[in-house]
């Protein structure tokens, strides 16, 4: 006999832009929402049921709509609103998951001012935001940053590691350091507001130790990055951390007579050294 275990339903890939014109400048804001429902729903799988699904289209419509009167600066806050709104609307759903990518949008700069209605973006950091509404629990609510490139060129070391008959990785103690930093960090109440000014001294935090730490390893590195975090926010409880290496190997310029003094490198992102960690109080 076979029993449904778990379920989940909603939609994926809500892509969404919105203009907010202003007297003297517009903001520009892009986001992409994922919303899930699960609940008592059994019927609908095992009996085709459909009565107690709200279609994955309103579900979309939802998205769209109530943006339309909400601020899509803080993605945290348009999450729990959306969150929110489904239970309220769905007897049958238990929790809602709503997770927001939030594009990074920046005004284009020329002369030392800013520009009013054009608009720069970077290609791969967003913004993230996610949240779990639990009908009769407390909720969940993170906030992040992901696929952001960050790199310095040297005070990065990796030397003492253990070595077995297949170790050819030679000692460095000079060395690039470079990874493309995704982190999750967890609020300690719902009832936090400050989701703006949390995200900016997150990422400052984080950024900040990244370029001034005096590195053994990655490893190393995270563990000072997730310390620094918890310090400048006092908002979150933890903060998980992947931080792939993206390797730098210097080119062997001997072949060609030349020495290469740590100046000249081919990069590999694949295979790359996976690490990740979560810092908690």
């Amino acid at each position: 006999m076979a029993t449904l275990t778990s379920n989940r339903y909603g939609k994926a890939q809500v892509r969404l832009s919105k203009i907010t014109r202003n007297e003297h400048e517009h903001l520009f804001e892009e986001i992409t929402v994922r919303a899930l429902l699960s609940g008592d729903f059994n019927d609908t799988y095992t009996k085709g049921d459909n009565s107690p699904v709200l279609p994955t289209d309103t579900i979309k419509n939802t998205v769209y709509a109530l943006a339309k009167t909400h601020d899509l600066n803080a993605p945290e806050a348009f999450a729990l609103t959306l969150a929110n709104h489904y239970i309220d609307r769905v007897p049958a759903a238990d929790t809602a998951e709503v997770n927001i990518d939030q594009r990074i949008w920046q005004r284009m700069t020329f002369d030392g001012s800013t520009h009013a209605i054009a608009f720069t973006g970077d290609k791969s950091e967003k913004r993230t935001a996610s949240v779990t509404k639990q009908r009769d629990a407390d909720v969940n609510v993170t906030g992040g940053i992901s696929d952001l490139p960050i790199l310095k060129t040297t005070d990065s070391a990796f030397v003492g590691f253990l070595k077995d008959e297949y170790t050819v990785l030679p000692e460095e103690r000079d060395r690039i350091m470079a990874t493309k930093l995704t982190a999750t960090w967890t609020y300690n109440s719902a009832d936090v507001t400050e989701f703006n000014e949390s995200y900016a001294a997150i990422r400052e935090a984080l950024l900040k130790t990244f370029a001034n730490h005096d590195s053994e390893s990655l490893q190393h590195t995270l563990f000072a990055m997730g310390e620094a975090a918890l310090a400048a926010c006092p908002h979150i409880s933890k903060i998980y951390m992947v931080m792939p290496n993206v390797h730098n190997f210097p080119f062997d310029l001997g072949r060609f007579g030349m020495e290469n003094n740590n100046e000249i490198f081919f990069p590999a992102d694949e295979p790359h050294g996976y690490i990740d960690g979560t810092v908690a109080r």
